[in-house]
């Protein structure tokens, strides 16, 4: 809790790569990737039905204006032996803002609560966008 609470504030708090992005038409933003595992540790995995409404009630309403999926196949290290699982990899590109560090969290906790899930992985990075 305490470092998705550090994660959060990075986010909402981390300055622009760029000051000025190279095409007339892009402006700074932030790309905010989300890594969701589909093992549900003594359940099996969360069927394609399951991510599809978690994606239509949670993941649309936060994010309206179009985010995109990714099919993965994960893998980490559980003490000495290699786990895999097939993923979902959620890309976000939004102007940063404490409300879209709010939102991502809203998203990462209510995957972890519904799921029974450790962890969800959250990569950030300034970039610049047009669309």
């Amino acid at each position: 809790m305490l470092r998705s609470a550090i994660l959060l504030l990075a986010l909402a708090s981390a300055p622009y790569a760029a000051e000025k992005c190279p095409l007339p038409s892009e402006k700074p933003m932030l790309e905010v990737q989300l890594y969701f595992g589909r093992d549900i540790q003594g359940r099996g995995t969360v069927s394609d039905a399951d991510w599809a409404d978690f994606a239509a009630t949670v993941v649309t309403p936060a994010f309206p204006g179009g985010f995109s999926v990714t099919d993965a196949k994960g893998q980490w290290r559980d003490g000495g032996r290699i786990v895999r699982e097939p993923s979902e990899i959620v890309t976000i590109v939004a102007p940063q803002s404490s409300a879209l560090a709010s939102k991502i969290g809203r998203i990462a906790h209510a995957f972890r609560a519904r799921f029974h899930q450790q962890s969800v992985g959250i990569v950030t990075r300034p970039v610049c966008a047009a669309f």
